[in-house]
């Protein structure tokens, strides 16, 4: 039988039990309430943590059930079998386009800030203002920032000569006009842009007038492109002594050192180096790169693999660019009028220059 007294609001036993826990009246921090029994509120932080970077390359998972799909030719062969199987046969890209997407995502690393290159060679008529031309191209034509070209020769420079002229305004005049500058159009006014997207800025023809190019006159030139460039290429006279060359050397992030096939070529090209090292640009010669570039159909009797080897020695890179017939005839240049030993060329050069690309600042 049950015992009455179980269902008894009145408690006959003696032990105790605890109650429910006593509220405390809420803390005003700033005009809030805030709970005590949470814990306490903790300070913002005065700066925000980094920004994690993306990596470029997936990490492996074992047993991934999903394969990564094979990429279509794009030429040659394989591409035929593709197309002629009504791609349902997929060969996969060749190695020579397998190792020009490798060279396009070098070419296409990311850049902070502005970066600028010096083009320089003590010897005339090795290409150098070519070179600048098609470097500054290939960048142009494969990434979606800007590029600009700067003719910092003394005596009368040709480089406006390489894309169609679109004003005849110069550097002299850009840097009379700076107060004026403001946004991307207003500099896009004195400039010249060649079908590769890439813009040249031209020197004045007036070698009277030019040779008053000082170092003060390039570094505001520069100053001014870099808030609306990402990559500024100078290309520079053949004399090491003229007003502006400090200027340039003491601005620039990277060096290409521009050789001939031959040994006239190549012996100037070591001077320019020894003169370099000699005055206090060592750091920046380590960051050089030398490109001896074929102006002849034929090298003759010089071994390029040895003056590659001589070079590399001194150099970060060095880069061989092979004649060609479009580049010989010294008028407008066109990529797509290149020779595919051309074009990878220049694109080894570009993604060699673009290796530095993540060591400006540091």
């Amino acid at each position: 039988m049950t015992d009455p007294r179980e269902f008894s609001e009145e408690r006959t036993d003696s032990t105790s039990h605890p109650g429910p826990p006593r509220q405390r009246p809420p803390v005003q921090h700033g005009g809030y309430a805030q709970d005590p029994n949470l814990p306490p509120l903790q300070p913002a932080q005065s700066q925000y943590p980094p920004l994690p970077q993306p990596s470029r390359s997936r990490p492996e998972m074992p047993g991934a059930p999903v394969r990564p799909p094979k990429r279509t030719p794009r030429s040659g062969w394989r591409k035929a079998v593709y197309v002629g199987s009504g791609k349902l046969i997929n060969p996969g890209e060749s190695p020579a386009e397998r190792r020009q997407r490798e060279l396009t995502a070098r070419v296409n690393q990311p850049l902070r800030g502005c970066f600028k290159i010096a083009m320089m060679s003590l010897k005339g008529g090795v290409g150098k203002t070519t070179i600048t031309t098609t470097l500054g191209a290939t960048f142009a034509s494969l990434r979606g920032d800007r590029v600009i070209a700067v003719d910092a020769n003394p005596d009368r420079g040709t480089l406006s000569q390489k894309i169609p002229i679109e004003t005849t305004a110069t550097v002299r005049h850009l840097l009379r006009d700076a107060d004026k500058i403001t946004r991307y159009s207003d500099v896009r006014a004195y400039t010249s842009q060649g079908p590769s997207r890439l813009e040249i800025l031209a020197s004045e023809q007036d070698p009277a007038v030019s040779e008053a190019f000082s170092e003060l006159d390039y570094l505001r030139a520069v100053s001014l492109l870099e808030h609306y460039y990402n990559i500024v290429l100078t290309d520079c006279g053949t004399g090491l002594m003229h007003s502006a060359m400090k200027g340039v050397l003491d601005s620039a992030d990277a060096l290409v050192v521009v050789s001939s096939g031959s040994v006239d070529g190549a012996t100037s090209a070591s001077a320019t180096i020894d003169w370099l090292d000699a005055h206090g640009y060592g750091d920046l010669v380590k960051r050089s790169i030398v490109t001896i570039n074929s102006v002849r159909p034929k090298a003759g009797s010089v071994d390029l693999d040895k003056l590659a080897a001589h070079f590399s020695a001194r150099a970060r890179a060095v880069c061989q660019i092979p004649f060609d017939p479009h580049l010989e005839e010294g008028a407008e240049i066109e990529l797509d009028r290149l020779q595919p030993g051309t074009r990878l060329a220049l694109l080894e050069l570009a993604a060699a220059m673009a290796d530095a690309f993540p060591l400006k600042g540091l």
